[in-house]
Formats: structure tokens, sequence, C-alpha cells
């Protein structure tokens, strides 16, 4: 379901006496670090505004700041909110007014609701808090309030914990708290950045109609560019803690006056696969591939879910096939079982005419040189005890060990100015330093460094880029299609971001449910999708 078409939007408001919210100067420090930067803007009552800008760019602190949530901060400037000014408020009455009048979605829902607390509870401690209920009729209200929100059977869903929902749903139990005391204010963080397109286009229609109903004011925090364009009226760009170009959203993004908005706008993914000759031999081949998990039902039975069923592919020398679908298609799983990295229940899996899923361990081992994997997080895949060149360095020890190690420093040093982390490109001392000390897309290029440096023939990428900026995300997938190029290197890549798969893939299959449901040349199937999973999934990306 895609987010409604938006209204004419409200006039930017011109003087502090149209504002719902009037921001005046921010500047947040952490120190002598300033974060926000002077930044001004102003919400009117029923507008949506956006804040776009890469990680670090200051918006989430700023939404953050609007609340007084930012610890160990000074904050200095004037947030007017109804004519108030915030930061002059004790915080005995920001309590009051947090959750009340002005409500917060953050980005990460298992984060930030409680784990030892039902949903309902969590609920209905706002409506005790705010609206001095009852803790019956809080709990009434609770269910209402998640009905409202989309989640199912929510009579039953009142009483389940956190982990025990989906994050579609752990997103709407969110929504549900944050607008329980119908707040005039609404701030967004990220709401849907881990979320799969579909679930990502019920979550804005679902913001669209409520805030229509309740007449609220959103300022969305995101660096999802299409997003923004498609669900805001207004949107603010920010760099480096400054608010650099505002406007109305069309304006922005049809005009942008900005060098850094150009910038933004330009990352989006562009196609960058190689070409394929025809003659391409076939290198991976998978037949029929099976995978179940066991899981308790009861004290004593035990029941198998089939994650996958049947998969049959083939990936070709130098090719990239893309696998798609929504969380719990199955995607992950199966990449995992053709790196046989997860035991089959079914159906064989070939690399080079040898099969992998049941060779012996000294077998096993001397193929793993030839598959390797970039996961999605790096900083959770990346041990924080050992320094970059350990990192880079353990797949040459293990299996290179006739290389000694001045040798073997010169291969990662080789690898590590290949993907952009040398001295000349401005880092330096690499090889000592560790996983915390880089950002994100650094740390990406480290988990990429560490797989190509024993010259794969099968790459696995899973959802390699879904964490990033968009214009780091182009980065690496620039990166990415420059070590193909170089090494014939075949890539299997996984992902729920269609216009990424778009750019990166030759063929492209389609999961569902654990079962492959269409697949194809990548062009031809994003041109015309033949079935309706996948004609759903390209309109809740904006792809169709």
């Amino acid at each position: 379901m895609a987010a409604p078409a938006q209204p004419a939007a409200p006039g930017a408001p011109d003087a502090a006496g149209d504002a719902l919210l009037d921001v005046r100067r921010l500047t947040v420090r952490f120190g002598a670090s300033v974060v926000v930067d002077d930044v001004s803007f102003a919400i009117a009552p029923g507008e949506k505004v956006g804040l776009v800008g890469e990680s670090g760019s200051g918006k989430s602190i700023t939404a953050l700041s609007l609340l007084r949530l930012v610890d160990a901060a000074t904050t200095t400037g004037e947030i007017r909110f109804e004519g108030e000014d915030l930061v002059k408020k004790s915080e005995r009455q920001m309590r009051a007014i947090r959750g009340s009048r002005i409500g917060m979605i953050f980005q990460e829902p298992m984060t930030a609701l409680n784990p030892l607390y039902t949903i309902g509870n969590q609920i209905a401690e706002v409506l005790e808090l705010h609206e001095a209920m009852r803790p019956h009729a809080a709990r009434a209200r609770a269910i209402e309030l998640l009905a409202r929100t989309g989640i199912p059977e929510p009579d039953k869903r009142v009483d389940v914990y956190p982990h025990q929902l989906s994050g579609g749903q752990r997103q709407r139990a969110m929504i549900a708290m944050a607008l329980a005391c119908r707040p005039r204010l609404l701030l967004c963080d990220e709401p849907t950045t881990a979320l799969d397109v579909t679930i990502q286009a019920q979550i804005l229609a679902l913001l669209d109609e409520l805030q229509a109903e309740m007449g609220m004011a959103l300022l969305f925090i995101t660096h999802d560019l299409n997003l923004v364009r498609r669900f805001t009226h207004r949107v603010g760009v920010m760099e480096k803690g400054r608010l650099v170009e505002s406007g109305a959203t069309d304006e922005v993004f049809a005009r942008p006056q900005h060098a850094y908005t150009q910038r933004l706008l330009a990352s989006r993914p562009v196609r960058v696969a190689p070409p394929l000759p025809d003659d391409a031999p076939p290198l991976l081949h998978a037949d029929a591939v099976g995978v179940s998990f066991a899981f308790g039902d009861g004290l004593f039975r035990k029941r198998r879910f089939a994650a996958v069923r049947a998969a049959t592919l083939t990936l070709r020398r130098g090719e990239t096939l893309g696998i798609v679908g929504e969380s719990g298609s199955g995607k992950t799983t199966l990449g995992m079982a053709l790196l046989a990295l997860q035991p089959l229940a079914g159906g064989e899996v070939r690399l080079g005419g040898e099969r992998i899923d049941n060779a012996p361990r000294a077998a096993l081992r001397r193929m793993r040189r030839r598959m390797q994997v970039v996961f999605q997080d790096p900083f959770a895949s990346l041990s924080p005890r050992l320094t970059i060149g350990q990192i880079v360095g353990e797949g040459l020890a293990l299996h290179r060990p006739e290389l000694v190690p001045p040798e073997r420093e010169r291969l990662v040093l080789d690898m590590l100015d290949e993907v952009g982390l040398a001295e000349r490109h401005g880092v330096a001392g690499v090889l000592q330093r560790y996983p915390h000390e880089f950002s994100g897309g650094q740390r990406q290029r480290i988990a990429i460094a560490r797989a190509v440096v024993l010259r794969p023939e099968v790459l696995v990428l899973d959802e390699p880029t879904s964490a990033l900026d968009v214009s780091v995300q182009q980065q690496v997938l620039a990166l990415l299609a420059a070590l193909q190029r170089h090494y014939g290197m075949s890539y299997l890549f996984i992902s729920h971001d269609l216009a990424v798969v778009r750019a990166m893939s030759h063929r492209v299959i389609v999961m569902k449910d654990g079962d492959v449901v269409e697949a194809g040349d990548a062009e031809a199937l994003f041109a015309a999708p033949r079935q309706a999973y996948t004609q759903a999934l390209l309109a809740a990306a904006h792809l169709a």
C-alpha cells in the first residue's frame, strides 16, 4: 500500500504567530564540539516537515533537543512550542510535555520499548501519567490504539512483550504509544529505516492518515530522500550541524540550490553492474535446496518450520544475482545455505561442479577460500578486539599459511588501498587501528577488504548497504562493481532495497515465505513483473 497523495502544503510559517513550533538559532554543544550550529526553522499546525542529511549531520540531535533529551549537552537559542520557550522549562515541566503535547517515534523500537513490560502496560503508563486514567480504562484505550494502528488481534497483542512482535508490529506499537495523548506535534526519527518496502509504505500511509485525523504536525527525520519526497510538505537539509537549505519539498528536489543538496540527490543508486559476457560459464548451482528449523510446541512435541523450499538457481562467473523479498522470506537463509553455513533439509549445492553441501571438513575448508561473505552490520561482524591489520589478514593466515608476515602485510595494505583505506586516501595508521575508530562506510569497506583479499570466486553480500547514507551507499556500490570487474567475482546480492538491487544485478530472484516466486533478467523483471507479489514490492518502492 503506497502512501496516499499529498494534500496541498500549508504555507511556510512566516511569523512566530503562525507556527506551532518555532526554533530560533538552536545551538547544541558537547564540550567544545558544536553538533548543531545556529539552526532555525518553523512548523505550522498540521504541516509535515522533513529533515534530511547524512549520519553526523545533526538531524537526530536537533529532534532530541526539542524535547531536551540530549544528556551532557549545552543548548542555546529558542525552542518555542505554542508560544512557550522549552529551553527555559524545568525538567519537571518538560516531563509533562513529553508524550502529552509532543510525541516521538524512535528509529529502533526494540531499543526504545522496555523488554520487561508488555506492550499494553507501556501504552497504559503514558495514559495513566498524562491523562490520569484508571488502569482498566487505560488498558481499554491501549487496545483501541493498537487496533487503530493496524495490529491484528489487539486484545491479545496488548499482553505480549516487544520481542514477540514483528519489526513492523513493534513500530506500530511505538506509534500507538506516541499518539496515546493526541499530541500536537509528532517527532519521527528514522521511523521506517529497518523496515521492508511494503511495511514501510504501510507505516507512512498510517502516519499520513493519523496526522490528518488528529491535525498533528510532523517532523520527519530520515536519510531516505525518496520517503521525504513522497511524504512531506517542506524539507530542510542539514550538513555538519548546519541547516544549509530549506523550502517546499517539490521545489528543493526539482531545483536544489546548495552543493550538498545537489550531491545528496545525485547519490541515488544508478546502474553500476558491469556487462556480462553471453558465454560466461556457470559457477554455482543450487538444485531444489530446502532449509528447515525445529522449534518446540509444548513440552514434548517438536515441529519443523520450512524457511526455504525447493530453491533452484544458477550463478555464472562474473554475474550478480540479486535476491529480494521481505523479512522472513528466506533470502538470507538461502544465502547461508549456499555457503554451507546452514545445513540443508533437501537438495544440493555445487561450486564449479564440486558438491559443497555435504563435503568433508577438509574439502569444505579448502573451498572456503573460494566463497566469502560480507554481512549487513560490519560493526557486529568485525571483532572489536582485533586491529584492522589482524582482521583483514586473518583469512590469509588461515588459507595461505605459506606467506611470511611481511608478504601478508603487503597484501593487506594493497587490499585496503584498493577499497580506499590507505595513507593516500587520508587514512593514517590503518593497520594498527580498531573498528570503532572508523565510520559506518569505512567499516563496510574493511569488511569487503577482509573478504576480497582471498580473491574468492563467489561473494555473498547480505544487505551490505542497508545502514549507510545514500552518498556512502553509492560509493560502496561503485567499489563493489570495480572489484567485480577487476577480479571477475560472482556476487549473490541479498537486499530488501530494490533500487540497490536494480543498480547491481544482472538477474534477480524474488522470494516470499521461503519460495522463489519469480526470477529473470533484472531489467526485464523490474520493467514487467509477472507475479502479484513482485508487483506489490515494486509499487511500494515506487519502482513500478
